[in-house]
């Protein structure tokens, strides 16, 4: 241990001339303390809140979406380039458009999506948010079967057979519309059909065959499922699809492939990730936890204007000690030192004791439900709560940077001292 070092561990450990100054210290070091925990607690919380979004919207969406006109020879262009890339598990064709639908006297606005089951649940994890009915049911039925209605029954308690394909229905979607296995809705599309007078709303019935839960609202509530040749043919969808979805084998790849995918098609086709289709939300919610950031940072930096403010005290205190210290020839960066260990130590014990107070209370919410979330928004009975090592790592080094800056002035004006003086009136 050095002399600086020593002599600062004896300052903190020896008994102070009155409670005062031993009242502030334990202060700034609680400051400080509180000021790390809050702040650790709160990004963890952010952390979780963004990662649980994050998971159902992957769950929900391919990694790529690549929108293109599916005609020949664009569409061969498209799948070559997917197949070229390394980065790419697995390819699906979709379909998507906007829509109304309508049943028992409701109508509301959803996103129809048409998808091949075969296909479709190798690049996302709709197939496991299935709660009531089968996918099986939007297959095509082979030729000549005719599509019969096999769950529930239809309006008015009928259950004869019916030509309408199946659909899927988020589940928030089928409760706000009443509907439920077996029965009919009607979609009507904006793209109708042109005649003597005028444009004419294009009508189709769809079989309610089941319902998914994702545990995104915003998909449970707006968001349709059907057959990719129903949709297509429905929406008039050139080339019978809207584009292409690839699951990438890497999910932190999804930003460099599709610029470079863009690169590649050039005009033919538009490239977006998921995290560019839903920058807004993840806009809002990096925002959001840089605000609580910088907002609790301020906890420790009041916590560090304490500090400063004890040093100071600390320094007239032990003004006669830094006379004898200069006197025996200490130099006045030695006793500079002394005082910015003094606030390192202090910042230190404070960065401490609040990660360990914060590590346990995001332990304690991860435990135990201490705060109840709506379940109909979130699908989540406690608040979710991830711990990152850069977020511990960033604190420790933030609270402690800010307690040695705060004892650079107290330092300063310790080792102007002239010791003469200092053992004269100290």
């Amino acid at each position: 241990m050095n002399f600086e070092l020593f002599v600062a561990c004896r300052y903190l450990k020896t008994k102070r001339k009155g409670l005062f100054t031993l009242v502030t210290t334990a202060i700034g070091v609680l400051g400080v303390a509180v000021g790390v925990a809050a702040l650790l607690t709160t990004l963890s919380v952010m952390n979780g809140f963004q990662s649980d979004i994050r998971k159902k919207i992957v769950g929900a969406q391919a990694h790529l979406l690549i929108f293109a006109d599916m005609k020949e020879p664009r569409a061969s262009r498209l799948r070559e380039a997917l197949a070229r890339r390394p980065e790419v598990a697995a390819v699906s064709p979709f379909v998507l458009g906007q829509a109304v639908i309508t049943a028992q006297g409701r109508s509301m606005g959803i996103v129809l999506k048409g998808i091949d089951p075969a296909l479709e649940f190798k690049v996302n994890d709709l197939e496991k948010s299935i709660t009531a009915g089968s996918w099986d049911s939007l297959s095509p039925l082979p030729r000549g079967e005719g599509r019969v209605r096999s769950e529930g029954t239809g309006p008015k308690g009928a259950a004869s057979q019916a030509a309408a394909p199946g659909i899927v229905l988020g589940e928030e979607l089928a409760k706000n519309l009443g509907v439920w296995l077996g029965d009919e809705v009607i979609l009507v599309s904006p793209q109708g059909l042109s005649s003597p007078m005028g444009l004419l709303p294009a009508l189709k019935r769809f079989r309610v065959a089941g319902t998914l839960r994702t545990g995104y609202y915003e998909y449970d509530s707006a968001t349709a499922y059907a057959f990719i040749l129903d949709a297509a043919s429905f929406l008039k969808t050139p080339g019978g699809a809207s584009g292409l979805q690839a699951r990438l084998g890497d999910l932190s790849l999804a930003e460099r492939v599709a610029q470079e995918l863009q690169r590649t098609l050039g005009m033919d086709a538009t490239v977006r990730s998921f995290s560019q289709i839903n920058r807004t939300l993840f806009a809002a919610l990096k925002l959001e936890k840089h605000v609580m950031s910088l907002i609790l940072a301020l906890i420790i930096l009041v916590a560090a204007f304490n500090i400063a403010s004890n040093l100071i005290l600390m320094s007239s205190e032990k003004l006669r000690d830094i006379g004898l210290l200069k006197a025996m020839g200490a130099t006045a960066a030695q006793i500079r030192r002394i005082f910015l260990w003094v606030g390192l130590l202090i910042g230190a014990i404070g960065v401490g004791l609040g990660l360990l107070l914060g590590l346990s209370l995001c332990w304690i919410i991860h435990r135990y439900p201490l705060v109840e979330l709506p379940p109909d928004i979130y699908y989540l009975s406690r608040v979710p709560v991830q711990v990152q090592w850069t977020d511990l790592a960033g604190i420790a080094v933030c609270g402690v940077a800010l307690s040695l800056l705060a004892a650079l002035y107290p330092a300063a004006r310790a080792a102007k001292a002239d010791p003469v003086e200092a053992i004269r009136y100290g």
